[in-house]
């Protein structure tokens, strides 16, 4: 996805079969700077690959006073300008920033993802835009014609097409890159969070991720070369974010969609975020889907990192860790 100092949030481009050789080459199509920095809800983090692929030379994380970043789709984002810029001024010195072009991850609430199935699409990118917007328009809270989007194609069940579309709002994009280009930085792509994830997920089979941050509940299950859901929501006013049962009512729809519109069930489960109540959300997970439930800093592909880069996951910065699976360097 393109913006005005941005090379994408995604990119929109094709992949040999497999779903995470699909989605690392969607990635591999944007540039990778050394340099990366997510702004959550409560957090900022930077970390700086070396020459070596997912070599992690430095990383800083602070806290934000609470409400500095309010993630929406529609709604303004960065509330406290001054204290997010402070935070990051801070962690990007901590660094030893030196390079102006960076990643950006930015909160999923702000970036809306869409599975959508395609009789047909176009692959010239001027053609397909347009049909795209048209079909997200009844879909999301905003203007599509004042929006960027991304895409890829996959292959759904029984080999038709589906097209995986990521869209955020202009204005949104903007408020993450001007708090950012105010300390001479430039954001070269930009990524909603969960989607840097999912390269740490297994391999093969159906993954069910479930992530939190803050009190927004991702859900994604993958599948052979599909992403099959993307659900992300806010958890309802008063519902403690890492309470089972409040994971339980949101993961449940998106399993029971995927069971039932692709015959098969999940393998297995990774959780992200839960802090010291993910024992408690992986005994629930387990009970009620029968599946080995672990952390996403056990996967396989997790321990490919370094052990540099293990340290992102055990600080809880799995977005950060999963883009140096996509290349960061």
């Amino acid at each position: 996805m393109t913006s005005p100092a941005a090379a994408g949030v995604l990119g929109a481009q094709s992949a040999p079969a497999g779903f995470f050789s699909k989605i690392e080459r969607w990635l591999q199509a944007m540039p990778h700077p050394a340099l990366a920095v997510e702004i959550g809800a409560g957090f900022v983090a930077a970390a700086r690959w070396g020459v070596s692929r997912g070599s992690l030379d430095a990383y800083a994380v602070e806290e934000l006073p609470a409400g500095s970043v309010m993630p929406s789709p529609v709604e303004t984002n960065i509330v406290q300008p001054d204290a997010v810029r402070g935070a990051l001024r801070r962690v990007l010195n901590k660094i030893s920033h030196r390079s102006a072009t960076l990643a950006l991850l930015i909160p999923d609430p702000s970036v809306r993802v869409f599975v959508l199935p395609f009789e047909d699409l176009p692959h010239r990118a001027d053609d397909a835009l347009p049909l795209l917007r048209w079909r997200l328009k009844k879909s999301v809270p905003f203007d599509v014609d004042e929006t960027q989007v991304s895409w890829m194609r996959q292959s759904g069940r029984h080999g038709s097409l589906e097209v995986v579309a990521a869209i955020a709002r202009q204005t949104i994009l903007r408020e993450y890159e001007q708090v950012l280009e105010s300390l001479d930085a430039r954001p070269g792509v930009v990524l909603s969070s969960t989607l840097a994830v999912l390269p740490l997920l297994e391999p093969s089979g159906a993954t069910l991720l479930a992530r939190c941050c803050g009190a927004t509940l991702t859900t994604a299950i993958v599948y052979g070369e599909s992403l099959c859901v993307y659900r992300a929501t806010e958890l309802s006013a008063g519902a403690h974010p890492f309470e089972p049962q409040s994971v339980l009512d949101e993961v449940f729809p998106a399993a029971a969609y995927f069971q039932d519109v692709w015959g098969r069930d999940i393998d297995r489960a990774c959780l992200a975020g839960f802090g010291e109540t993910s024992d408690l959300v992986r005994d629930a997970l387990s009970r009620e889907f029968r599946i080995g439930v672990q952390p996403i800093s056990a996967s396989s592909r997790a321990q490919r990192l370094d052990a540099q880069g293990r340290t992102l996951l055990r600080q809880g910065l799995d977005g950060l860790a999963g883009w140096a699976m996509n290349g960061a360097s």
